[in-house]
């Protein structure tokens, strides 16, 4: 299961941290780390906030871009089985290998 919260119109990945009993949460998309620990949902969003704050008003002080820019490319490495089915589920649609990768993955990461 993907623990996504949204705080201040950004998506954090949370995850319980056994060690210290707390919930430790991590903005993704940004060009570094601004992560932030609570132990109950509340807590998570005014500490998520406030380590938002911080981290971009930093990027603005050193005029560094906060967020990651992604160029849609990327190198998957899987088995030549899963290689073969996806080329054949991918061709049974009609459509490329690239194609049909992509629409599962926007499919999955995109699902709630």
């Amino acid at each position: 299961m993907i623990n996504i919260m949204k705080i201040a119109g950004h998506k954090a990945v949370i995850a319980y941290d056994p060690d210290i009993d707390m919930f430790r949460g991590e903005f993704v998309g940004l060009n570094g780390g601004a992560d932030f620990y609570a132990t109950d949902v509340a807590g998570l969003h005014l500490e998520g906030e406030q380590s938002l704050k911080v981290f971009l008003e930093e990027c603005e002080r050193r005029n560094v871009e906060p967020y990651k820019q992604y160029s849609g490319r990327f190198v998957l490495r899987t088995s030549s089985h899963a290689h073969e089915a996806a080329a054949t589920a991918a061709a049974a649609q009609g459509m490329s290998l690239n194609q049909w990768a992509a629409n599962i993955l926007e499919q999955a990461a995109t699902a709630d």
